[in-house]
């Protein structure tokens, strides 16, 4: 029994890795070399195949590229509209739906398609493609094409497999050209995407193609009522950006009237905003609450030698350069041989024409002998020709007709030679200087398609959106002391409701007691918090507490300056020792703030007043103890700040002596 469970786990994991090779190898992942998925290199293919220069029925195409796809005609006529609005291997006639809103294309049958003039000339050489049979044994399809520009990055790629997936980033086509320049040169460059939506992108942590980007809309102020979103991020359409926008409208995060879309050829967007409410505020609040800023996380994952890797940006580029150089190479090589064929076989010709050996085979009896008495003749010649004479060549003199022979054009001929051997001087001269040669081959691809793909987005560094920040505040927070419950949803009259603050869903919430408690909470719906709540307030950084209180068991009081504490949400801290007697006395914020204290009397004291300058305490961490205000105990302390300051007392030089002004017959 349990080796029968053996060999069934064998046989589960063994077809997983079979069904996960081939997801990942020929359905998900990109090649490295053409930058493409399967379907999409048998659309090309098949294009190329069917290519006369006219237009073809995307039905036609999509039909006839199931006999090199073995999977469904929906799946292939999704790839080949995908393929065609990225804008470079296609050219489109009728619709092909709409990037900008998402709309999706017309039934195969009434568009059409047909390779590109860039397409042509970049894609394929059959000399340099290495062909398989199809997966019916019918047709040979390329293992990959042997593309020209680095395809990968200039249309970027996406796709789930399974175990790992990738979502690799447009880059634009002249910045990848020219940095290939860069590499061939032995220079650094630099390189960012580029979305065909345009819009604005922050690339700090683009890490090479393995990070993260921020993408926003780029938005306008038709005045300060009226926002144009004018291009979207990355990865939206119009559709899903309104859909956000409404979202957040309706959350409470965001106040507008309308949302048009008139979007046509461009984008076009109109947000009407609510009474009050301001354009110069509303666009940052888009940014932090809707998909008019979106995030997103690339993955450079591809298939190299056949092995899934994950790549940066730098490595494809000099991986795809390095490749354009020896394909270039290969080229040239090929076309080199090609024309010393071309050569050898117009040199015989002349030879065996201009030399009459033709006529050596009148008398020849068999055709053995012909041959024989060819290859004599033109041992002779042996010096003139580059390369030994095989029987090829003999049977190619052999075929030959009389009336060429007889119009033969000894001058034309020459001209002919001396051409054929100044192009295969050129090639010769080429493949010396290779990096040159590619670098001139760029820049004519530069200077012939260049104009046509400017950059469309925007390379900026966004500050971050607090949302805190740009939340409104349309949440009331009440307090119900008697009750002990806090919350926006707590309803009591204003005569009851001893603290009531306007707030956002964002914000936090400074809860302090009494007895020197403090907490920190968020927004909540409804709370109980207790009844001896002394005092809650938004949380705000570098905000200044000052406070007088009584320590119960000294029975003393003390003054205390500290600024907005680090805290943990719902963790409760202590400001001093909490015992039962101790109590805070007076609590004001800010600077220029002052009190009195007042003191129980003493027949041997001068004065029963103490008064406090705060801004003559140093302001120090939320747990000191502070200073003492007096050894004497402090009755009652009341906020002073405002009111007429009494003359300060003032330090004479003798020691122990100190002089006060004169007190109020209230101090006396």
């Amino acid at each position: 029994m349990d080796s029968q469970h053996g060999k069934l786990r064998q046989l589960f994991e063994y077809n997983f890795l079979e069904y996960t090779s081939y997801v990942i190898k020929e359905r998900a992942i990109p090649d490295i070399n053409d930058g493409l998925k399967p379907v999409q290199r048998r659309i090309l293919q098949t294009l190329f195949n069917m290519d006369d220069g006219r237009f073809h029925k995307v039905a036609n195409v999509v039909g006839a590229t199931m006999k090199l796809h073995p999977h469904g005609d929906q799946s292939i006529f999704a790839a080949l509209v995908n393929l065609a609005n990225k804008g470079y291997l296609i050219d489109r006639q009728g619709n092909y739906g709409n990037i900008f809103t998402g709309d999706s294309a017309s039934a195969p049958r009434y568009i059409e398609c047909r390779l590109s003039p860039l397409a042509r000339e970049i894609m394929f050489n059959k000399s340099l493609t290495e062909y398989v049979d199809s997966y019916d044994g019918r047709m040979q399809e390329p293992v990959t094409l042997p593309c020209k520009i680095p395809l990968l990055l200039l249309q970027g790629a996406e796709g789930i497999a399974v175990g790992m997936a990738t979502k690799v980033m447009p880059h634009n086509f002249c910045e990848l050209l020219d940095a290939q320049k860069k590499i061939l040169q032995g220079e650094e460059f630099t390189l960012f995407p580029d979305f065909p939506q345009g819009g604005m992108v922050d690339v700090s942590l683009y890490n090479y193609g393995n990070g993260k980007i921020r993408c926003r809309a780029r938005m306008e102020e038709a005045n300060e009522k009226t926002i144009l979103i004018k291009e979207i991020p990355y990865t939206t359409t119009t559709q899903s950006l309104i859909d956000s926008v409404e979202k957040a409208a309706k959350a409470g995060k965001i106040k507008i009237i309308s949302i048009n879309d008139y979007t046509a050829e461009e984008v076009e967007i109109e947000i009407k905003l609510a009474r009050g409410i301001y354009a110069k505020d509303t666009i940052k609040a888009l940014y932090a609450f809707t998909d008019c800023e979106v995030s997103i996380s690339p993955n450079l994952t591809l298939v190299q030698d056949g092995v899934p890797r994950t790549s940066t940006v730098e490595e494809v580029l000099r991986y795809n350069t390095e490749k354009l150089l020896a394909d270039l190479t290969r080229e040239l090589e090929i076309d080199c041989r090609r024309l010393e064929d071309k050569l050898h076989a117009r040199l015989l010709e002349q030879i065996f024409i201009e030399e009459r050996i033709y006529k050596t085979i009148e008398e020849k009896t068999s055709y053995k002998a012909v041959i024989q008495g060819v290859d004599e003749a033109l041992k002779e010649f042996t010096h003139e020709i580059k390369r030994p004479v095989i029987t090829e060549d003999i049977e190619r003199l052999l075929e030959i007709r009389i009336k060429r022979i007889s119009r033969y054009d000894i001058n034309k001929q020459k001209k002919e030679i001396k051409s054929i051997r100044g192009e295969i001087s050129t090639i010769k001269n080429y493949l010396k200087d290779m990096v040159g040669y590619t670098t001139t081959y760029i820049d004519g691809l530069l200077k012939k398609y260049g104009e046509e793909h400017p950059r469309l987005t925007e390379i900026r560094e966004f500050t971050e959106v607090s949302v805190r920040k740009v939340a409104l505040s349309n949440l009331t927070v009440r307090y119900n002391r008697e009750e002990g419950f806090l919350g926006h949803q707590i309803k009591v009259s204003d005569s009851k409701s001893e603290f009531s603050i306007n707030c956002s869903e964002y914000d936090r919430l400074f809860l302090l007691y009494e007895t020197g408690q403090y907490k920190v909470i968020q927004v909540t719906d409804k709370l109980f918090v207790g009844h001896n709540i002394r005092w809650i307030g938004k949380v705000k950084k570098g905000m200044i507490f000052n406070m007088v209180y009584r320590e119960g068991r000294e029975n003393l009081c003390y003054v205390k300056r500290f600024a907005t504490p680090k805290f943990i949400l719902d963790k409760e801290y202590k400001l001093f020792d909490t015992h039962k007697r101790s109590k805070i006395l007076l609590l004001l914020f800010g600077e220029e703030k002052s009190a009195r204290a007042s003191l129980m009397p003493s027949p041997r004291a001068k004065s029963n007043v103490v008064e406090i300058y705060f801004d003559d305490y140093l302001v120090k961490g939320a747990a000191a103890k502070g200073k003492r205000v007096s050894t004497r105990i402090v009755r009652r302390v009341i906020d002073s700040t405002g009111k007429k300051p009494r003359e300060r007392k003032v330090n004479l030089t003798l020691p122990g002596l100190e002089v006060s002004s004169q007190d109020s017959e209230e101090d006396k």
